[in-house]
This record gives structure tokens, C-alpha cells and sequence, in this order.
């Protein structure tokens, strides 16, 4: 449990972007489920995005219109950076994001994404001034922002806008020292300013759930029964500063999973510190693409190519070595015709990219891979 804003806020929170889903439509009913089991083990803070297909609305189902408004914290964010946005067009996402949500008010509001490549749009179209306006009239409790950039941004960012209360950042204890993602550099930025911590992709888009296997004995050798998420989660939990970790849960059994180690959470001791460090020199060697399937790339691409789905089947070769799983998992994700051999190299993905990957070159080794 952590002290913040005058409140004792649960180390887990809900992430609400991979909620399950039924085909293409989120599965309310299991998401009910999610919501209530979360809520009585204690925890209260959940994350969503104006952004996040269906999420804000599947928020009102089963959260705002099922339980209390006091007896949890929710949190939602406004996008400047979507292409061909107005200014009056962003400010509407507030609006938009109170009715979809029906929640009243929000908890922790957040300018979405901030990186070298928009945070002057947000400057531009005086999105800044527009947040602390809602918090002025009590639509919004705490304002701050998601941030995907350098330690260099962020540092301008904080110093020139000493009214954020919070940062969102990406740390795990695969990019720790990353130099794209800067985990721990972007760390110490923030609390240099004193500014506290949500933590998101503490488990690299479920990437840190199923590592290489080098990695999962190594955990296992210490902690049989424990979940390789689970080492992923107490890492950035047992940091200073942090006021909750956000877990993208996808159903009943990942949510179980989280509740069974951070209803009584125990920070790492120093030999659990130790195997984390070995395990990062073990990610650090590791051939796969480091993509965490959030889609930015996907809504962009015009030729609407599957990018998660075929870098995921990549992995089954280069993270795993297995060729036969690999090629079928890449027919599965090219069903509708749309192949790594199809991308035009207009880095429209690489532009919105959250992990800056190399895109275009990744599927060109897809293509070539898979023989697309």
C-alpha cells in the first residue's frame, strides 16, 4: 500500500487496454468478473485511454454503473498526437471520455503519449491549461501525463510544468537499461523532481509472463510456484516512488495470478535482486523483437498489415526456436491476406511506436523469414 494525494492507493492497479474479449467485442461478463474480484481483494485503481478501442465504455459496464464511485480510483487520458486531430476536436475527448465512462469525474487524468515527435502539439493546442481548467471546476482530481520519450524530454517537461502531480512511465526490468525505452533513466528524472510514479508495461505487454526459458529456470530454480509475471511486477513494485503498477490483465486466471502475490506484497530481497539482474543479462542477449502488441502501429498502417500478430509469430523462431510453431503462427496472422511482404516503408508505425522499434526493417526480416 502506498500514501498518495491523502489516500492509500494498492500497489496493483487494473491496466484496461487487453481486457478478454469474444472474438472482437470485449467480454463484459468475464470483465465483471475481473472488476469484482479486484475490488474485493482490496485494490481500487484502474487505468483506461480514450484511445483504448471499447475500453472506456466497457468501464461503465462493469465498474462505474456496478459499484460505488467511492470505492474506486479511475484514471483516462486525452490524445493529442492522432493525425488530423483539431485542437476543439482533443478537448472534445474529455467530454467524450466523461459520457463514455459515466464516472462523474476522473481520478488521474493524463496527456497520452508525450515523445519527442508531439509533445509540442499538446503545447500548441494548450492542452495543459485545458486539464488544469476541468481540475478547477472538479472534473478532474490529479492531472499528469504518459511518457514515451528520452530522459532529456522528460526532464524539460517536469521542469516546465511543475503542476504535474504524476508521471506514467514504462519500466520493466527488461528495459532497465534500454537505451530506446530508458526505464531507469526516465525513473530518475522523475524522482529527481519528486514527482511520484504509475507504472505501465511492468511485464513488457506479457512478454515478462512467458520469457526465454533460460530465464524461467532461473526463477523457478528460486521460487518454484512463483509466476514469471510475478517477478516482473515485484520489480517495479519494490522501487521508491511508485504509486501503482499497472497489470493489462486478460482474464480471470492473470487477475488471480497478481492478487495471489500483491494482496501482501513483499518487496525483493537481495538475493531475489540478484537473479532479476541475471535475468536481465539474459533478455539483453535475446534475439526476439521486443514488441509489446499495444496496436498504435495497426490503426496507421495502410496496408493494414498484422504487425503484433507477425512479430509474435517471429519470436517463436527467434525467442524460442521453434520453426514450425513460428510459420504457422504467421500463416494464422496473415489469414486475411495482409503480409510482412506488404509494407511500403512509409514509417507510420515507426512514428507512433512506443519501444521506437525499427518497424519496416523488422518485417523486411519477416518477409524474408517467412519467404512472404
Amino acid at each position: 500500500m502506498s500514501d498518495y494525494f491523502g489516500k492509500n492507493v494498492p500497489k496493483l492497479g487494473f491496466g484496461l487496454m487487453r481486457l478478454p474479449r469474444r472474438g472482437v467485442a470485449i467480454d463484459i461478463e468475464q470483465t465483471k468478473k475481473m472488476v469484482d474480484l479486484f475490488l474485493e481483494s482490496g485494490f481500487t485503481y484502474f487505468d483506461t485511454a480514450f484511445v483504448y478501442p471499447g475500453s472506456e465504455a466497457a468501464t461503465k459496464k462493469a465498474l462505474v454503473s456496478r459499484h460505488p464511485r467511492e470505492s474506486f480510483t479511475l484514471a483516462t487520458k486525452i490524445n493529442a498526437a492522432i493525425p488530423g486531430m483539431t485542437e476543439k476536436m482533443v478537448k472534445k475527448e474529455f467530454t467524450t471520455s466523461l459520457s463514455r465512462t459515466g464516472a462523474g469525474y476522473f481520478d488521474f487524468y493524463l496527456l497520452h503519449s508525450l515523445q519527442e515527435n508531439n509533445f509540442e502539439k499538446y503545447e500548441r493546442f494548450k492542452i495543459w491549461d485545458f486539464a488544469a481548467e476541468q481540475k478547477a471546476k472538479g472534473l478532474i482530481r490529479h492531472v499528469g501525463f504518459s511518457f514515451h520519450g528520452g530522459p532529456e524530454l522528460l526532464d524539460r517537461l517536469l521542469t516546465e510544468h511543475p503542476e504535474t502531480e504524476f508521471i506514467q512511465l514504462q519500466i520493466n526490468y527488461a528495459d532497465w537499461e534500454n537505451p530506446k525505452v530508458a526505464s531507469r533513466a526516465n525513473y530518475e528524472v522523475a524522482r529527481r523532481h519528486g514527482v511520484s510514479i504509475v507504472v505501465m508495461e511492468p511485464v513488457k505487454g506479457g512478454k515478462l509472463a512467458d520469457p526465454p526459458k533460460e530465464v524461467k529456470d532461473l526463477f523457478r530454480a528460486y521460487a518454484p510456484e512463483a509466476s514469471p509475471a510475478s517477478w516482473a511486477i515485484r520489480f517495479v513494485a519494490s522501487l521508491d516512488g511508485i504509486i501503482t503498477v499497472l497489470s493489462g490483465m486478460s482474464n480471470l486466471d492473470q487477475m488471480r495470478d497478481n492478487l495471489s502475490y500483491m494482496k501482501e506484497f513483499k518487496p525483493l530481497n537481495d538475493e531475489e535482486r540478484e537473479i532479476i539482474r541475471k535475468a536481465q543479462r539474459i533478455m539483453e542477449s535475446s534475439a526476439a523483437v521486443p514488441c509489446t502488441a499495444c496496436r498504435y502501429c495497426v490503426e496507421g498502417c495502410p496496408k493494414e498489415i498484422p504487425i503484433p500478430e507477425i512479430f509474435s509469430a517471429m519470436n517463436r523462431q527467434l525467442g524460442d526456436g521453434n520453426i514450425d510453431a513460428a510459420r504457422e503462427a504467421y500463416a494464422a496472422a496473415v489469414t486475411e491476406g495482409h503480409t510482412a511482404a506488404d509494407c511500403i516503408r512509409c514509417r507510420k508505425c515507426e512514428n507512433i511506436c512506443p519501444q521506437k522499434l525499427d518497424i519496416t526493417e523488422y518485417l523486411r526480416q519477416g518477409a524474408q523469414m517467412f519467404r512472404a
